[in-house]
This record gives C-alpha cells, structure tokens and sequence, in this order.
C-alpha cells in the first residue's frame, strides 16, 4: 500500500537585512554579493531631480515595450528571462540605444555605481563585467514598471532558477552557484503600496520543483508563503535596494497618487572567484 506523503512546510532561512540614509558603499554591495547582507536598502541614494529625469526619459522612450512573457509590466531594455543566450544577448544589442536614452545628458547612477565597484574588485584582482557572448553584451541595467493588478504588482518569486535555466550556451548558471544579486534603482514610487517584500525562504531545487516553478521561479503561491515571516522595505524615490535574489521576493500592490513605480534593475553575481558578472 502507497501512502501520499504530507506536503512539508516551507523552511525558515534567516536574513540579514540593513537600511540607513545617504550614500551607497562598495563595502556594502560585497557584503550582499558574499551573502552577509540578504538586503540591503539606501535612502535618499541619488537625488529628486536625476529622479525626475530618468522618469520623464522613461516616459517618452521610443523602445518603451509591454512584456509579453507571462510578467506584466512595461519596459525599457532587455531581459533574459525564459529566453536563452542567442536571444537574449540580440535584444540585449538591439535595446542598447534605448537604455542610453534613459540617462540622455545625466549622471547615469548604476554606472557610477559600477565604476566604484569595478575599482574596489580589481584591487583584489576580481575583474567586473557585463555577460556577453558571441551575439552580444548585456547593457548596464533595464527599466521597468511592473503592473500586475492583484494582490502583487510583480508576484512572489525567486531570481535564481531562471539563471540556473539559462542554457549551456550562457556564463549565467555558474553565478547561481553563488549569490545572485539583484541592483534596484527607484527613479518614481507611489505614495503608497508598491513595497519590495522579501520573505524569510530560499527555497531549494526540491522545494522549487514541489512548486512547479523549477524552471523559471515564478510565481509562488501565497498559501505556500502564508506561514512564513516576511520583510517590507518601505521605497521612496531616489532609494536604492540590493537584495539575495535566491529569496522569495515580490512587489505589493500600489495605489495613491498615480506615479509611476519605476526601477532601474539589473543582477550581479560572482561566476568564478575572480570574476563578477552583471546582467539583466
């Protein structure tokens, strides 16, 4: 006689989480890429009027897209997910014009960041880079308004089993051996809602397979996650958050004043020892 097993409970996985004002560290973003810091959130990080501008360059983007790929939103830019590295790095080339606009005559903030980040690293003898391959590179960052109109405007999910999946062909898997990292940039927030939660699960190969997301990480039920502790990072524009994408993460619903809830977003993580790689 076959009995069924009993579904296990999600487990529990500590975080580590730090908010404060001012100014992004490069000691900071290590600690999240070496897996001390589970997230990480900076207040006030760039200022109002950059803010402003990259939304109004958003908002008059010609290569403003829908995404068509089961995650509601809009978007500038490229993104790997559920594609492999042939495709992915052409869009990638294809987007890049429109990436630069979002930044036309401004500071651009992620590679400032990148640029102090690429100085720490090759100090110890760790180079920084965008994935590439024989079709292309990937840009600095995309931007994107996620729209989903229930209880998340983006769904609970996790980062790392669309990289596990991104194919033979691809430098990304070797990063899910590690921490991947995902780089968040908010230009625009509503006065309410549209929070970053993160909740207290990093869920294995198994546990992603009893879901069915084994392949993609998205979306998780929210009868799977009820049990478990969670953390909301509160985002205002001009914040910058960097979180362990490994955990289960998601966006609340938004509703206030009608602003757009836009981020600048990209991952980095560590494919070899000697080597930190970016992508979007």
């Amino acid at each position: 006689m076959v009995t069924a097993q009993a579904s296990q409970a999600p487990a529990i996985s500590p975080v580590a989480i730090k908010e404060r004002t001012g100014s992004i560290s490069t000691g900071e973003i290590l600690s999240v890429l070496k897996g001390e810091i589970t997230g990480l959130h900076i207040k006030q990080a760039f200022s109002p009027e950059l803010a402003e501008e990259i939304t109004t360059n958003f908002d008059r983007n010609p290569g403003l897209k829908e995404r068509k790929d089961g995650v509601p939103g809009q978007y500038v830019g490229a993104s790997h997910y559920r594609r492999n590295a042939a495709t992915y790095f052409a869009e990638a080339e294809s987007a890049r014009p429109f990436v630069e606009a979002l930044f036309t005559n401004l500071v651009d903030p992620v590679r400032a960041l990148f640029d102090a980040l690429k100085r720490e690293l090759n100090k110890e003898a760790i180079e920084l880079r965008p994935a590439r391959s024989e079709h292309g590179q990937a840009n600095i960052c995309r931007a994107i308004c996620w729209s989903g109109a229930g209880m998340y405007s983006l769904e609970p999910h996790d980062d790392v089993a669309q990289v596990l999946c991104a194919g033979k062909d691809s430098e990304l898997p070797a990063v899910a051996n590690n921490t991947v990292v995902a780089l968040n940039f908010y230009p625009s927030m509503p006065d309410e809602g549209g929070n970053l939660r993160i909740w207290s699960h990093k869920p294995s190969d198994s546990e992603r397979r009893s879901q069915g997301v084994e392949t993609t990480g998205y979306p998780y039920s929210t009868a799977y996650l009820e049990p478990l502790p969670y953390h909301d990072f509160q985002l205002k524009a001009g914040d910058i958050a960097l979180i362990d994408g490994g955990f289960v993460h998601g966006v609340t619903r938004q509703s206030g004043n009608g602003k757009p809830r836009l981020l600048l977003n990209c991952f980095l993580g560590f494919a070899r020892r000697d080597l930190v790689l970016w992508w979007t």
